[in-house]
């Protein structure tokens, strides 16, 4: 597996899910974007839930870790949940670790599709999944998510949240800077408040996490972006900004979402900033 700076680095797959195309695309029209990402007959198309995890320096560093399994026969059908694919623990069981040993989980940001696994259903009780962690996630996005707004609401789950402010694992960052030795987030306000996007630095190169910023290949185009957004224009905004930096510093982005292509790298055309040479994270450098 590649390694950058003291972390060799593994992807965590934590299932499959769908959600609706037009709500994914916003504006772009479907006979557009479904040549990228094909409907089913409910109009919803697929999307992975990719994660990272970084082992090294003293640490097993978790990066978002999916939907979860507490939900129940409805939400599953209406997200076509899909854990026969791949789930979180047996994904970390594979690679030879467990929940316990996790020392930290950054979160992107509390939608629940990229928080749910933070917490499981013993019981009648609800319990941190990983008992060991800290959790860092921004001040804004946290104070955010626990006073949702109309649109939001049904993304912040209470039970994904609440167990983690009852356990005094959680951590709430002030803003952009390095987290860990070499791990520095960045933060982006269109998708929701104070989103976090992960970078990871060394002498090898550069992989950034884009969490929602762009949550597939296909949403690299500047106006291909998601009505979930909340803020649009600052999307894209941010995105163009983000690419050109991206690109001109030679950095790799890890794709959360995209059901196929795990890692690009970027290449400037004569219009735009494109994902050239998609890969499995194996092969990143």
């Amino acid at each position: 597996m590649p390694r950058i700076g003291p972390y060799t680095l593994y992807t965590v797959e934590t299932g499959r899910f769908r959600l609706d195309g037009g709500a994914m695309f916003g504006i772009i029209p479907k006979p557009l974007w479904e040549r990228y990402a094909p409907a089913d007959e409910r109009n919803r198309i697929l999307l992975n839930m990719r994660c990272l995890l970084l082992e090294g320096d003293g640490r097993l560093i978790l990066i978002d870790n999916g939907i979860g399994d507490k939900f129940d026969a409805k939400f599953r059908d209406i997200y076509a949940v899909d854990h026969d694919y791949a789930e979180l623990h047996r994904s970390l069981d594979r690679l030879g670790f467990s929940a316990a040993d996790v020392t930290d989980v950054i979160l992107t940001h509390l939608h629940f599709d990229h928080c749910g696994g933070s917490t499981l259903r013993v019981g009648d009780r609800l319990e941190v999944a990983f008992p060991n962690a800290t959790f860092y996630v921004q001040r804004r996005h946290w104070e955010w998510a626990r006073n949702p707004n109309l649109r939001e609401r049904a993304s912040f789950l209470p039970e994904n949240l609440e167990p983690l402010e009852a356990s005094g694992q959680l951590r709430l960052l002030e803003g952009p800077g390095e987290v860990l030795p070499g791990i520095t987030v960045e933060v982006v306000n269109g998708h929701t408040e104070a989103q976090q996007i992960v970078r990871i630095d060394g002498p090898e190169g550069t992989l950034v996490f884009v969490a929602d910023l762009i949550p597939t290949t296909a949403h690299m185009r500047p106006v291909w972006n998601m009505g979930y957004d909340i803020r649009p224009l600052v999307t894209i905004d941010e995105k163009l900004a983000f690419l050109e930096r991206a690109e001109a510093n030679g950095w790799h982005l890890f794709f959360e979402h995209d059901p196929e292509v795990a890692v690009v790298s970027l290449h400037r055309t004569e219009r735009e900033v494109a994902a050239v040479h998609p890969r499995p994270l194996a092969e990143l450098f």
